[in-house]
């Protein structure tokens, strides 16, 4: 009997995964990719999803959106990375490219993701129902404007 009080328990999840809470739910998203001196601006509209896969550890992102009118779709998967202390994303998307950012959340409530050619960041706002950020790419040395976003908790 001793030995069954004393048996491991399954791991659970902990407060670095319950942070990433805010993001659980279908988000309608708009936004749009800034001009440049080579291309016009392009809207984005679409749907974002996030939800808990089995066990509470990571999160499944569903990405459905068009950019200037082309869809564009993507799966990330989002978990936390103990040894690192950092939140690991790998993303994949409908036109066979695949990716990795390593996110953090500061005091401040700031989300920030970062990989090598792209970095994103954002904030909750209205209790959480809005999630409003601007993406940057990387140019040479140099990191420039490329997305505004907006997402809106709610149907999409």
């Amino acid at each position: 009997m001793e030995s069954d009080l004393n048996a491991a328990q399954p791991p659970r999840p902990g407060p670095e995964h319950a942070a990433l809470a805010p993001f659980i739910g279908r988000w309608r998203t708009s936004g749009q990719v800034l001009a440049s001196g080579s291309a016009p601006a392009l809207e984005i509209a679409g749907v974002d999803e996030y939800e808990w896969l089995p066990g509470g550890f990571f999160l499944l992102h569903r990405v459905d959106v068009r950019i200037g009118g082309e869809p564009a779709r993507a799966l990330e998967i989002i978990g936390w990375d103990a040894g690192r202390g950092t939140y690991f994303m790998r993303s994949f998307d409908d036109q066979g490219n695949a990716g990795e950012m390593q996110a953090r959340v500061h005091a401040d409530g700031t989300w920030r993701f970062a990989g090598d050619t792209e970095r994103f960041t954002g904030v909750f706002s209205d209790g959480g129902d809005t999630l409003t950020g601007r993406w940057e790419r990387r140019e040479g040395d140099e990191w420039l404007p490329w997305m505004d976003v907006h997402l809106t908790k709610g149907d999409g």
